[in-house]
């Protein structure tokens, strides 16, 4: 009798266990459909049902950057608000949400992101970096008004001045350099933001990196003088 009670048991856990995997896996399922779709109503009843919000899709995007890759900006929303995401989780390609959010121009996002204390500064390339190739530059503003790392330097040693000379707007390479951008910055191949306007023919972006370069380059601490 043991033996067939311990059997009986067993068989009753490995139903359990196959009932639970099964209904884990339409939640997957119904979660990143819902996210898709763009349902804030779906992807919140999930979440109240105890889903993981940090689940990468089956392309290993974490599900907030699968939503704002997917332009799901409701689904998103959601995902930022709940205290269980990882906000500042990245993809393969190292890309983080706040990352994708600048890309897309999502201003309400990006500040939502920013509140719930999403990293603005990263290793490698950066949310600046992002908004400084688009050519709306409200978004570049947004982030030099909170702090974000004028010089960050890429991987190779690319700066956001050097992705707005080459693919943003003039406006965005004028804030970059009025906030204060290195303008003789150099990356692992030794071109500059000139260099980067020059090669992209942008001849605004051109112009006003010329006459930055033309300006006096004053000591950032000038010494106090001699009594």
């Amino acid at each position: 009798m043991s033996y067939f009670n311990k059997l009986k048991k067993c068989i009753v856990f490995i139903g359990f266990i196959s009932i639970f995997q099964a209904s884990h896996a339409g939640s997957y399922v119904d979660f990143f459909r819902a996210i898709l779709r763009d349902d804030a109503y779906s992807t919140s009843r999930l979440l109240a049902e105890g889903f993981d919000p940090n689940t990468a899709s089956e392309t290993a995007q974490p599900a907030l950057l699968y939503a704002l890759r997917q332009e799901s900006y409701k689904a998103a929303k959601v995902l930022i608000a709940d205290l269980r995401t990882r906000l500042d989780q990245t993809n393969p390609q190292g890309e983080s949400p706040l990352m994708m959010a600048a890309l897309k121009g999502q201003i309400d996002l990006v500040e939502q992101l920013i509140s719930q204390g999403a990293a603005i500064n990263k290793p490698g390339w950066t949310p600046l970096h992002y908004a400084a190739t688009a050519s709306d530059a409200q978004m570049t503003a947004v982030l030099i008004r909170h702090r974000a790392d004028l010089n960050a330097a890429s991987p190779n040693g690319t700066t956001p001045l050097m992705m707005a000379a080459r693919y943003g707007s003039p406006e965005s390479v004028q804030m970059l350099l009025k906030a204060g951008a290195d303008v003789n910055a150099t990356n692992q191949m030794g071109l500059s933001a000139l260099d980067f306007a020059k090669q992209g023919v942008r001849p605004d972006a051109v112009k006003l990196i010329e006459q930055a370069l033309d300006q006096p380059q004053w000591p950032s601490s000038p010494e106090s003088p001699t009594q």
